[in-house]
């Protein structure tokens, strides 16, 4: 029997049982052994077809990485050329980019990566079409921005977040806040900081430990999870990825439709042919990203507002702007004079642990 065969019929048996306290064990093996098996079809595989686990040979370049991904002929290519000048063909047959088209924006001084991706069909995480190195390419974005064609049903959505979801791509989540430490003895110690009944409980916490041959371990959860985010934290392959619904081809609809659409969560309404809401979609973009800018200042010169050092919010530091700039300059900074928000009074002088806001000026003092 092959792996997607049975990812098949554990999915039917999943469909089948009842949702309750006594099943939840039952439950959460299931869920096991469907992650394992999914790990088993992400490894590449040695014969041919569908592409292995390997993304497109594509150079990251820039300081944010942003990949389109979506169903054949949504309007991926034309919002593509539309954004970055990059022509990337576009035609009214399916599948017409075969392969990846990158391309560069640039907006507030930082340098965008753009990627046209194929189109992508159903069953894609289990190796159909170009599927798998399409969605390889997908996990190593900083923001995912998923195209849709708003004639077509929004079934489309929930169908693409399940290829994902089946590749470890986990949209606009935040890794769950569990902590699972294997031990030599002791059993399963399992405790949480939640009062009154919980989503999971012991006996679906040791059928998920047993499916993984892990018989010793502390877990701890911080908020109320469930049994799926228990498998991704044992996983550990799970990537958390921003996503943008882009709705394209709004010139179709009415403008009732439009205002409906345009107050979802996470929805930018576009029409990249007559380039409509494009720099809405762009400034989303930013915002998503979550990137700050910080400015250089040699001594006794005027800051550098041109080319900014670009740094994602989570690493924003003194010691992340001394490695962005080389990887040696930490070693030899003394101290960095830092003006702008984050400062107390200006400049201040700081130690490789000051947090930068978005558009400090930065002057890095080195030891003699």
């Amino acid at each position: 029997m092959s792996v997607i065969q049975k990812i098949k019929e554990i999915e039917d048996e999943m469909a089948r049982t009842q949702k309750n306290k006594a099943t939840s064990g039952h439950l959460g093996m299931l869920k096991a052994k469907l992650a394992k098996l999914r790990r088993e079809l992400l490894e590449p595989s040695k014969g041919g077809g569908g592409g292995g686990g390997d993304g497109f040979d594509v150079n990251k370049v820039g300081d944010a990485r942003v990949g389109f991904v979506g169903f054949p002929s949504v309007g991926k290519s034309t919002l593509l050329t539309k954004l970055t000048g990059t022509f990337s063909e576009a035609a009214s047959y399916e599948f017409t980019t075969l392969t990846c088209v990158p391309g560069i924006v640039r907006y507030r001084g930082a340098k965008i990566q753009m990627l046209d991706l194929p189109g992508i069909i159903e069953g894609a995480k289990d190796g159909k079409g170009r599927g798998r190195q399409v969605i390889s390419t997908a996990r190593t974005c900083n923001l995912i921005l998923i195209v849709l064609d708003c004639l077509k049903p929004l079934t489309h959505k929930k169908l693409i977040e399940h290829e994902l979801e089946g590749f470890g791509i986990r949209l606009n989540k935040k890794p769950p806040n569990i902590t699972f430490k294997r031990k030599d003895k002791g059993g399963i110690a399992f405790t949480t900081n939640v009062q009154g009944t919980t989503l999971l409980d012991l006996d679906a916490v040791k059928a998920v430990c047993a499916e993984y041959k892990v018989h010793n371990a502390d877990i701890h959860l911080a908020e109320d999870y469930d049994v799926d985010d228990l498998v991704d934290v044992i996983e550990g392959s799970r990537v958390y990825v921003p996503a943008i619904y882009v709705v394209n081809k709004i010139d179709q609809i009415t403008l009732e439709e439009l205002e409906v659409m345009d107050k979802l969560p996470h929805y930018c309404p576009v029409c990249a042919y007559h380039e409509w809401n494009l720099d809405g979609l762009v400034e989303m973009c930013w915002e998503y990203l979550d990137l700050v800018r910080v400015y250089t200042k040699p001594k006794g010169k005027l800051p550098d507002f041109n080319e900014p050092v670009v740094l994602h919010r989570s690493n924003a530091t003194i010691e992340g702007f001394c490695n962005k700039i080389h990887k040696t300059m930490l070693k030899q900074l003394k101290y960095a004079h830092v003006w702008g928000s984050s400062a107390k009074h200006r400049p201040q002088k700081v130690g490789k642990d000051h947090e930068l806001h978005d558009e400090d000026i930065v002057q890095l003092v080195k030891k003699i």
